[in-house]
C-alpha cells in the first residue's frame, strides 16, 4: 500500500499521483480532494504579508475538467498583498493542462477584546462513533474512499441521503509529510456531494465543478466532521451544502454547484 495520495519527485512543484487519487467516477481519474489539498499545502507555503497569523478564511477551487491520475505540477502565488488581508491563487496542471485552480483569502488573525455579545459561541461538534463503518460493496473501498476511514453517524455512502460523519485520512498528502488540519478539511469537504447523494451513481452522475468553503477559524486535530446535504433541480443542476467541524466544534461551511444528468 502506498502511504500518500502523492510522492513527491524531486522537483518541488511536480507530483507523482498515486491509487489512493482515484474518485468513484472513472478508472484513472483523481477524485478532487487529493488535488485540492494539494493547492491548499502550496498556499500555505506562501510567505505572508499579513500583520499577523494568516487565516485561510476563503478558499474557492474550480475544477477545469477531469483529472488525471499522473503527475501534477502545482504553482502558488500571492496576488493581491496586504498587511489585514491578502489573496493567494495556486493552480494544478496535468500534462500541460492546467485541471484546477483555487483563489482565497488570508485574513490576518489577532488577540481582540470582543464585546460580550459579540464572542464566539461554537455549535459543539456532534459525538464521533468509536469504530469505523462497515461499507458491503467494493467500489467504496478502493481510491480515495479507500484511503479515508469514514465514521457514519447518520447516512451512508450506500444510502441516498444527507449525511453526517467524522472522517480522518489514513494516509499522507505528500510522502514522508504530515497533513496540516486545513489540508486534511479541504480533502474531505469535496466528498460533500458524494456522501449526500440522492441518485443511484450507476444510472446518473452529478459532478460538482467546484468547491466552496468560507471558515470562520482555523480548523484543528485529524478527525473532520461533516454534515452534507444535496439538493436537485430537474434542470439538471443541483447544490451540495456542507458544515463543517472538528473536535471543538463548527469551523465553517462549503458548498459545491452540481451538473446532473443520465449515464450513457
Amino acid at each position: 500500500m502506498e502511504d500518500a495520495f502523492y510522492r513527491p519527485t524531486g522537483d518541488p512543484s511536480r507530483f507523482e499521483s498515486t491509487s489512493h487519487t482515484q474518485g468513484p467516477w472513472g478508472a484513472g481519474l483523481q477524485h478532487a480532494g487529493p488535488p485540492s489539498a494539494l493547492l491548499v499545502r502550496a498556499v500555505e507555503a506562501l510567505p505572508s504579508t499579513l500583520s499577523g497569523e494568516p487565516h485561510l478564511a476563503r478558499l474557492t477551487v474550480e475544477i477545469l475538467g477531469a483529472v488525471p491520475v499522473d503527475e501534477l505540477t502545482v504553482t502558488a502565488a500571492v496576488v493581491r498583498p496586504g498587511r489585514s488581508v491578502e489573496l493567494v491563487e495556486a493552480t494544478a496542471a496535468a500534462g500541460g493542462r492546467t485541471v484546477l485552480t483555487a483563489r482565497g483569502w488570508r485574513i490576518r488573525r489577532a488577540d481582540l477584546d470582543l464585546p460580550r455579545p459579540a464572542r464566539p459561541r461554537l455549535e459543539p461538534a456532534p459525538m464521533r462513533p468509536a469504530v469505523a463503518s462497515a461499507f458491503t460493496d467494493p467500489a467504496w473501498r478502493v481510491g480515495y474512499l479507500g484511503a479515508v476511514e469514514w465514521r457514519f453517524i447518520s447516512g451512508h455512502f450506500e444510502k441516498p441521503g444527507p449525511a453526517l460523519v467524522w472522517a480522518r485520512p489514513k494516509v499522507g498528502l505528500v510522502a514522508g509529510e504530515a497533513m496540516s488540519p486545513v489540508q486534511r478539511l479541504v480533502a474531505l469537504a469535496d466528498s460533500g456531494n458524494g456522501l449526500s447523494r440522492v441518485l443511484d451513481m450507476a444510472t446518473w452522475w452529478f459532478i460538482n465543478t467546484d468547491l466552496t468553503l468560507h471558515l470562520h477559524r482555523p480548523p484543528s486535530g485529524e478527525w473532520m466532521c461533516v454534515r452534507a446535504r444535496t439538493t436537485l433541480s430537474e434542470g439538471g443542476t443541483g447544490l451540495a451544502t456542507t458544515l463543517l467541524y472538528d473536535q471543538h466544534g463548527a469551523v465553517g461551511q462549503g458548498a459545491q454547484a452540481l451538473l446532473v444528468g443520465p449515464r450513457e
